[in-house]
């Protein structure tokens, strides 16, 4: 399973999304299977239409799963601890889509309003 975590802004547009996951999977020359992101942001328009037009599921990663997966990120922002409560939303929330026993391919990329990183692994 190769999953492509997010993290964004309100002022994220789906082509930015878009734009941002297409140049991290191309970093791993792979396809994604899902997109993860924070469960409170799950119901995003941004979100929702950067999935369609990628033709992914989007999978919520709620609070806890993040937590779980923290010790396995990589990088780490203060905005996106105060915001999520781990370093990095989009690393923790690949890696806790992909399994426990998933690892990072690409640590988290940002573009102006948004972060995406890819992991490999087993679903949950």
């Amino acid at each position: 399973m190769i999953v492509a975590g997010v993290g964004f802004s309100s002022k994220c547009g789906p082509d930015e999304l878009v734009d941002l996951v297409m140049w991290a999977l191309a970093a791993v020359g792979q396809t994604a299977t899902a997109l993860a992101a924070p469960a409170w942001r799950a119901e995003a328009a941004c979100l929702k239409n950067a999935a369609l037009r990628l033709d992914l599921p989007i999978l919520a990663i709620d609070r806890n799963e993040l937590a779980l997966a923290a010790d396995r990120i990589i990088t780490h922002s203060f905005i996106s601890s105060i915001a999520a409560g781990v370093g990095s939303a989009a690393e923790a929330a690949a890696l806790a889509a992909a399994g426990p026993g998933s690892r990072l391919a690409v640590a988290r990329m940002s573009s102006a309003h948004a972060t995406c990183a890819i992991a490999e692994g087993d679903p949950l």
